[in-house]
């Protein structure tokens, strides 16, 4: 089993590793120069399709940390990457998303569409505006034979009063209303981080992946064949972990205890 101080790259979640909502968790500084100090190659991952590079590594930025936007890859950009390798310039997409993923995607140089016309893909990722009109229109596109993707299949995520629902919510409502099963490019799905290991040029055996979700970021690496550290500062507790089938090859309490285990075998 790969020790993590042998680890030539990392690919890092976010949300419930480096903080909490808007909250930072400890040790969040010292991990970054350690990386820096050791030359290991970084990847932050997340699966949230509205964050974007340049947001990203200016939250970081706010305390010190330099953050190359190449180092950051979201599911929206993972999405686009994904397409464009298999699709040509110019093809014809209907977005369900917010900016971050339209950008994505017309950056990569797709025609993107308001109609159900002519479309030969639909895209979803989470959508705060989300109606019946946008959820119809990509229905009838995918119904017509559009390719049917999703960015992410996170069912909910929470917020102060509870559970709201999440992107794989929405893909699960078109998923019955159509009978077609999309294409997923998130976590627990391994092709984020394959993307990941090829823009840091490593194969997956020399990779950590550090999370705090047994059944995303955990799963995910997996099933891309990457060693996992497991942190109990997001929605894990030490007694899920313990019970779950789903097992991380590491478990540290905090950022703090596997920057040390980063340090010394």
């Amino acid at each position: 089993m790969l020790h993590p101080s042998e680890a030539k790259g990392l690919i890092i979640d976010m949300d419930g590793v480096l903080w909490r909502g808007k909250n930072w968790l400890p040790g969040v500084e010292d991990f970054f120069k350690q990386q820096r100090r050791m030359n290991r190659k970084l990847m932050l991952v997340t699966n949230n399709a509205t964050a974007s590079a340049e947001g990203t590594a200016a939250r970081l930025g706010e305390i010190g940390v330099q953050l190359e936007q190449r180092e950051v890859l979201t599911s929206s950009i993972a999405t686009a990457y994904y397409l464009r390798e298999h699709l040509p310039t110019g093809t014809r997409v209907f977005p369900i998303g917010e900016q971050a993923l339209r950008s994505a995607l017309s950056e990569a140089g797709f025609t993107l569409l308001d109609s159900a016309d002519q479309v030969e893909v639909v895209v979803i990722g989470y959508d705060r505006e989300i109606n019946f009109q946008k959820l119809t229109l990509a229905a009838i596109a995918i119904e017509h034979g559009a390719w049917f993707v999703g960015t992410n299949p996170d069912p909910n995520f929470p917020i102060p009063e509870g559970l709201a629902p999440g992107n794989g919510a929405f893909i699960g409502l078109l998923q019955v209303t159509t009978g077609v099963e999309p294409l997923i490019i998130g976590k627990p799905e391994p092709l984020l981080y394959q993307q990941a290991a090829s823009a840091m040029q490593l194969n997956p055996g020399e990779i950590l992946v550090i999370g705090d979700r047994l059944s995303t970021d955990i799963l995910g690496a997996i099933r891309a064949g990457m060693a996992s550290a497991l942190l109990l500062t997001g929605v894990t507790s030490a007694e899920e972990a313990a019970q779950s089938d789903i097992q991380a090859s590491w478990l540290f309490e905090d950022l703090l205890a596997l920057t040390e285990a980063l340090e010394h075998a």
